[in-house]
């Protein structure tokens, strides 16, 4: 027995251990670098991706076969027979497109030759190193100057986590998919959170299992990409591989063991062991305590097939997310702290098929589904809570069905003169809306329901692009000359709930229309009147009902000259014309010095706009009051009403920015660093305002508006420092990676308004902490056969906000003055490293299973008082407040 027990394990180990690192480099046959290119070992899970650099690294055995695949060339298959470097020319076959990066429309450019900061993120390698389930946090991670928020108590944010690149705001920043503009969600942050006032885009509607790549262009490319692009943009890039099926389950779930102290009296100790609000029962129930929650499943399946033989592919992604809720130390009035459930369901394709040796149809898009639940402010008792129904008062839940269909459909081809053509027509559609439940309409009393369709908005975008470009090899050292033109429209819309979500009823349960002969319900404990509407958010009325349209036309021309073996030039200029606001015209300069073969040093300056969004134009609420007979409207007045223009305020125009980026990259060896200062200043930045009286305005009682209020400039640096050794089968591979962000506010516009209703010291603060002042993150990896680890540092630098103190009377809070009022509102927040480790297990060729921890050491923010914007002990900074999370992920190829 011993003997077969030990001839086991010499076989196994004689398996495992006789590994061959491959390493080599890939070009075409006029030693043009390739990234992108697909390497496999031939029948297993195993497999590389070529760097843009056209470099590659595999441990494969030393008798396997690689399998070489790109479109547009012959695919090649090569036996190792031992050899540890393997260089390969890719054969044209069918020259169908040209990789271009983000940035730069020259299919020769490389991400460490670009004039401008690009950050390359391949998705499979950063996914295996965190626990990370949506693109926005793996981002957060992986990117230096991107931040996202996982907010609560924040209405529709709770469900749309807001991001943005370099601290500005989430419309600030441009996101494409294979190159196309992605639409936009539909939804506007509104009520305390980062990104107040904007709308953007929703990364975590696309599939992590689908992606390639990830782009982060880090400069400014209004000029380039239009409208969006202030603070730089993201390119996703789909994969693209066939035969072969690959995927990922993982399960995880969160420490409830919070770091702080909350007292004893229980006013402060909801969500602490005896207190625990139950996710299963409506009513301010107390649950089961619980060590672990928001538990969360992920499977993600991607499969590709070839589509003939010369080169056409059809790559589809399956992709379900189910995570519960998490709960955290909060007060009597917010029980329900903590992050959103989310359950999913991600379809996404990506398809090309050539139909001559020139030419290729191409479609990719897909459809994201999600039903997501989170807790509003609690009503524990008074007029809003009927008794009969929640005997403890309630907790009401924010649910939405949030959609996003998307497809783009194009031809490019190539003339026999060397022109590359790109016709195209992508169109998505975001659409939200609200069900609100656990929760009663107070003005119908006994005979609410305690459910409500609330209504909700949509915003759909479709966007024709037909571009040129052609590489001249014999003009000075290289140039690419690229111009094209773009035609979108987007339709914006606000539709109506049930009534019940928003009316007010009478003592006979008839809608008020007439208030000075229909009688509001009285509370009788309180002898307040019953409010109407939905509590926790009171729904879309017919009033609130928009339907807005617009449309763009755009002309672009983007050029990149190699004036030298070493100097590089490029310019872009380009042309937008809107139906509501009119023309601009932006540029951008950018240059690229070759000083050795292992140093650059680039820059950049350029102009930017931002449009202003339409639901930013036309996003409106009303919640009425009824005060002596009178219907009196608190408002969210749209851009067009006259009563914003009661108040000065014009037309909506768009920002307007001035980027200016200087840099160097270096590449020694193992060794390679790219360092980047930018200065960015943002002219006419779109905020939301205060609350001002408007009690001059009949039936009005308070008004708030979209408005052009203040200018902001930013300076900072970003630095990424990454290092990879070989020593015999062991690799050691470490990455830094910082940001260091200044911004301040050089100016208010408020005109002739109150500087702090129209964008106050609170505001100001929650604008200036859209992201650390710094973020520093270093990554140690090592690997050797069969078993990897991963352990990484990130820091999150100190913040301040204001807390609700500030709307407070400073004697009323004991403050001798608003001074000592002011420091008194301020929550700092001090600096905390996280620590995240993994550790990953080749189970045979085709499964790896990885277990590990994120925020290992369970830290949170620093604790705050009652007077928080999410009426936790904790706000929603960067870091985030959910304590530490464990998982574990099984991947698969097949």
């Amino acid at each position: 027995m011993k003997l077969k027990i030990t001839l086991f394990f010499s076989v196994f180990c004689s398996i495992v251990w006789a590994q061959n690192t491959v390493t080599g480099t890939i070009t075409d046959a006029e030693g043009t670098l390739l990234p992108g290119v697909n390497i496999v070992q031939k029948g297993t899970i195993k497999g590389a991706t070529s760097d843009f650099d056209g470099k590659y690294t595999i441990d494969v055995s030393d008798d396997a076969t690689l399998i070489f695949s790109y479109i547009g060339f012959e695919q090649q298959e090569i036996a190792v027979n031992g050899k540890t470097q393997i260089d390969v020319t890719m054969a044209s076959g069918v020259q169908l497109s040209e990789v271009q990066i983000v940035g730069s429309r020259s299919p020769k450019r490389t991400s460490t030759d670009t004039p401008v900061a690009i950050d390359i993120i391949d998705v499979a390698e950063v996914s295996t190193q965190s626990g990370q389930l949506e693109v926005n946090q793996l981002l957060q991670y992986a990117a230096p100057s991107f931040n996202a928020n996982k907010q609560s108590g924040s209405d529709g944010a709770d469900h749309i986590d807001p991001a943005s690149l370099r601290g500005l705001g989430p419309d600030q920043t441009l996101v494409l998919i294979n190159g196309k503009r992605r639409h936009q969600s539909s939804l506007i942050n509104i009520f305390g959170t980062r990104g107040r006032g904007n709308t953007g885009t929703d990364l975590n509607a696309i599939p992590v299992t689908s992606i390639k790549r990830i782009e982060v262009l880090r400069d400014g490319a209004s000029a380039q990409y239009g409208s969006d692009a202030i603070a730089g943009v993201i390119n996703i890039v789909l994969k693209d591989k066939t035969d072969s099926v690959e995927g990922s389950v993982s399960y995880g779930f969160y420490n409830t063991d919070a770091q702080g102290d909350f007292g004893t009296d229980p006013y402060g100790l909801w969500n602490t062991d005896g207190y625990r609000l139950d996710t299963e029962r409506d009513g301010n129930a107390i649950g089961k305590d619980k060590s672990f929650d928001g538990g969360s499943v992920k499977v993600g399946v991607n499969y590709g097939v070839a589509l003939g033989d010369n080169g056409g592919y059809a790559n589809f992604t399956t992709e379900y997310i189910n995570k519960n809720k998490t709960l955290r130390p909060g007060f009597e009035f917010r029980k329900g702290f903590g992050e959103a459930a989310i359950e999913g369901l991600n379809l996404f394709a990506n398809v090309a098929y050539p139909v001559s040796d020139k030419t290729e149809i191409y479609a990719f898009g897909g459809r994201n589904y999600r039903d997501t639940d989170a807790f509003a402010f609690t009503r524990n008792d008074g007029a809003r809570v009927v008794t009969s129904i929640f005997p403890n008062g309630f907790t009401p839940r924010i649910t939405s069905i949030i959609t996003d269909n998307s497809v783009s459909v194009g031809v490019r081809t190539k003339s026999d003169s060397g022109w590359n053509m790109d016709l195209s027509n992508t169109y998505g559609k975001n659409f939200f809306h609200y069900y609100i439940k656990g929760t009663l309409n107070a003005s119908l009393e006994d005979l609410s329901p305690t459910d409500f369709d609330a209504g909700g908005h949509s915003l759909d975008q479709n966007t024709i692009n037909l571009d040129f470009s052609k590489y001249y090899d014999d003009i000075l050292s290289g140039m690419n000359i690229a111009f094209g033109a773009e035609y979108r429209t987007e339709n914006f819309i606000i539709f109506a709930g049930e009534e019940g979500s928003y009316g007010t009823y009478d003592t006979t349960g008839r809608l008020i229309i007439d208030p000075a002969t229909q009688t509001q319900p009285i509370d009788a404990a309180s002898g307040d009147p019953r409010p109407g509407g939905s509590q926790g958010f009171p729904g879309y009325s017919p009033a609130n009902e928009v339907d807005r349209s617009r449309s763009n036309v755009s002309l672009y021309a983007d050029t990149e000259f190699d004036l030298t073996e070493s100097l590089l030039l490029s310019a872009a200029a380009r042309f937008e014309n809107y139906s509501d606001f009119g023309s601009t015209i932006n540029g951008k300069l950018a240059s690229r010095l070759k000083i050795s073969d292992n140093l650059n040093l680039r820059g950049s300056v350029s102009t930017g706009f931002r449009a202003p969004s339409l639901a930013q134009i036309y996003y409106n609420l009303r919640f009425t009051n009824f005060v002596g007979g009178d219907a009196l409207e608190s408002v969210l007045s749209p851009n067009n009403s006259p009563v914003t223009a009661s108040f000065g305020i014009g037309p909506l125009k768009e920002e307007t920015a001035l980027n200016a980026a200087l840099g160097f990259t270096a590449n020694i060896g193992a060794f390679s660093a790219t360092i980047d200062g930018y200065y960015i200043s943002v002219k006419d930045r779109i905020v939301l305002t205060g609350n001002f009286d408007a009690t001059a305005i009949p039936g009005v009682e308070a008004a708030q508006f979209f408005a052009n209020g203040a200018d902001t400039r930013t300076k900072g640096l970003d630095v990424v420092l990454s290092y990879k050794k070989r020593i015999n089968e062991n690799v050691f591979s470490a990455t830094f990676t910082g940001n260091f962000n200044d911004m301040e506010i050089t100016d208010v516009k408020n005109g002739a308004l109150d500087e702090q209703t129209f964008f106050g010291e609170r505001d100001k603060a929650f604008l200036l902490a859209s992201a650390p002042d710094s973020k520093m993150s270093l990554n140690l990896n090592y690997e050797r056969n069969w078993f990897s680890t991963g352990l990484s540092f990130t820091r999150f630098s100190e913040i301040s906000l204001l807390d609700f103190q500030v709307f407070e009377t400073p004697a009323d809070l004991g403050y001798a003055d608003n001074d000592a009022l002011l420091a008194g509102a301020t929550d700092y927040y001090s600096p905390k490293v996280i620590t995240d480790l993994v550790f990953g297990f080749d189970l045979s060729d085709h499964l790896r299973l990885q277990v590990g921890s994120t925020n290992l050491f369970n830290v949170y923010p620093d604790q705050q008082d009652d007077w928080t914007e999410a009426g936790g002990y904790w706000d929603s900074v960067q870091m985030g407040f959910s304590g530490a999370y464990y998982y574990s992920r099984l991947t698969f190829n097949f």
